[in-house]
Order: structure tokens, then C-alpha cells, then sequence
């Protein structure tokens, strides 16, 4: 597993491409695991504090007790339009809760504005990142994973 640092350290070129694309609209898509195996897709929205990408939830949501329970998870990026400029991203990797009161401080201090009431937190942290473009009539797939070089794919 590895830090959203880590990943910037890792993929100078690739890292800014995915952080962009996660910034460029609130709302994403998280896939978790039920109890019984299956997945579950629920809108989320995710902030980039510190060295991590963060995942906020109201406090006992089914996203929440899934990655409480199973913490794997995969986000999808918003894509915004059919055009994917910018992009395509998706992360995957595990999810750690926030549940000691110093990290929650810390959590709390980097937000925008203060959670409206009683959340859950999870740090973000990966095993997987892609970012899927479209250059001309080739679509560009580069892939990272932790102690990896980014993989470019090609296809016509």
C-alpha cells in the first residue's frame, strides 16, 4: 500500500494527471464489498489532505460500515462528459478509519469547513491508480502500482 505522497513521488508525471481529475467535479464513485461478497457503487466525495487522499462519510452510512468490515475499496473518478478531457481516473487499494481523536483533529483542521455532524474518516491508501486519455483515434491507459514504473497501454 502506499500514501497519496508516495504515489506522487513514485509517478511525477502521472499523479497530478489522477489528482486532477478527482478534483474537477465533487462527486465520485466508490465501490465497496457487502456483507455477502457483493459490491455496492455509492456516490462519495474525497479531499486531498497532507499526504493523503481522504474519504469522509456520515457517521454509520453503508459505505462506511463496508470498508469498516472489508476495507478494499475502488473510486472511480467523475468523468464529467463524454469527451473524458482530462481523462479517466480510477484508484483502488484499502481504506484505513480515522479513529484515533489526534488524527480526527488533524482531519478536521485541513477541511474547507468542519463535518455538519457525526462522520467516519478514512484515509485512502493505494494499490492502484489508472488514468485512461484519448490522444487522437488511440486511447492511452497508464497504469501504477506501488514500487512500479507507470505502464502506458496502447489502443486503437
Amino acid at each position: 500500500m502506499a500514501t497519496w505522497q508516495d504515489f506522487e513521488h513514485e509517478a511525477p508525471d502521472l499523479a497530478p494527471a489522477v489528482r486532477a481529475r478527482f478534483e474537477a467535479n465533487k462527486h465520485h464513485v466508490l465501490a465497496t464489498l457487502r456483507k455477502d461478497g457483493s459490491p455496492r457503487v455509492s456516490g462519495t466525495e474525497v479531499d486531498f489532505v497532507g499526504a493523503d487522499l481522504m474519504l469522509g462519510s456520515m457517521h454509520g452510512a453503508v459505505k462506511a460500515l463496508d470498508l469498516r468490515r472489508d476495507p478494499r475499496f475502488a473510486l472511480h473518478s467523475n468523468p464529467s462528459d463524454e469527451t473524458l478531457a482530462g481523462g479517466d481516473a480510477k484508484v483502488s487499494g484499502r481504506a484505513v478509519e480515522l479513529t484515533a481523536a489526534a488524527d480526527r483533529a488533524a482531519y478536521e483542521a485541513e477541511l474547507p469547513e468542519p463535518p455538519p455532524g457525526p462522520y467516519q474518516a478514512f484515509r485512502l491508501e493505494l494499490e492502484q491508480a489508472v488514468l485512461t486519455t484519448v490522444e487522437g483515434d488511440t486511447v492511452v491507459i497508464s497504469s501504477w502500482r506501488p514500487g512500479e514504473p507507470v505502464r502506458r497501454f496502447e489502443r486503437r
